[in-house]
């Protein structure tokens, strides 16, 4: 018997918490300012995912147009980060 799409999206938000708490440990003890970019990346995205799985098991919109908003704000923030610390290697 095939488990229920309630099942499958409940597995797929655990698998991406869990994933984000992996990657935070990328962000925490990544030994350069890259690694800890590319964490801080990771984690933007997996939120964002995570975000979108729990709009679609609520059946709520809400959850995506604020997926949308927090996926800019991530890029921006990202796009800011990688600015501030390429200059400080010039």
């Amino acid at each position: 018997m095939m488990p229920s799409m309630e099942t499958i999206l409940g597995w797929a938000i655990w698998f991406f918490a869990g994933s984000i708490l992996v990657s935070l440990v990328r962000v925490v003890i990544g030994p350069t300012t890259a690694d800890r970019m590319t964490g801080l990346n990771m984690v933007s995205a997996q939120i964002l995912a995570l975000l979108v799985l729990i709009g679609v098991r609520a059946g709520r919109a809400n959850y995506l147009d604020v997926a949308l908003v927090y996926d800019i704000f991530g890029f921006i923030g990202i796009l800011a980060m990688a600015r501030y610390f390429g200059k400080e290697h010039m």
